[in-house]
């Protein structure tokens, strides 16, 4: 709460609502990596809004999660150039690999699999998104070998961590 209330201060008051961008994620790494309802209505009492504020902004974004994703979220960018070099491919690969469909999580627990929208990284095509690091012009054989060196390491990859809380 303490790292909530400096970031919710670098608002003017009655903006607080400005700042539920980085407290959903806080929320959502607390959480495991996804929001059900309760964590988001914990949220808007916090920010001092109706609920359905925050919902509407984390079902927006692609970043965050609306139900439990394995260790690994695994996000191929779905646009154009992403597409027309291969990402559809690679999805179907993936799907076939882990035994999953876009949305679905392995029954392990280790891998989900999610298409998203532009990842910003069109010249480097096509383009998976890994917790923090972006795995670019990837193959299927770069894809075997991505999965392979995550079960290895079998750690949680998502888009914040706890050190991001230091920075805050």
């Amino acid at each position: 709460m303490a790292v909530v209330q400096r970031i919710i201060k670098r608002y003017p008051d009655g903006k607080q609502k400005s700042a539920i961008i980085p407290v959903l994620h806080l929320a959502q790494m607390e959480f495991d990596g996804w929001l059900d309802a309760p964590v988001m209505d914990y949220v808007a009492s916090i920010l001092n809004i109706q609920p359905i504020e925050v919902y509407e902004v984390a079902s927006f974004y692609s970043m965050f999660n609306l139900k439990p994703v394995g260790k690994c979220l695994i996000e191929v960018c779905r646009t154009g150039p992403c597409w027309l070099l291969g990402a559809e491919d690679i999805v179907h690969h993936i799907e076939k690999k882990l035994n999953i469909k876009d949305g679905e999580t392995t029954a392990d627990g280790m891998f989900t699999l999610k298409t998203v929208e532009c990842l910003a990284a069109c010249g480097t095509a096509p383009v998976i998104q890994v917790g923090e690091t972006y795995h670019e012009n990837m193959s299927c054989e770069k894809v075997d070998e991505m999965l392979n060196d995550y079960r290895a390491k079998g750690e949680r990859k998502t888009h914040w961590d706890k050190k991001h809380v230091k920075s805050l």
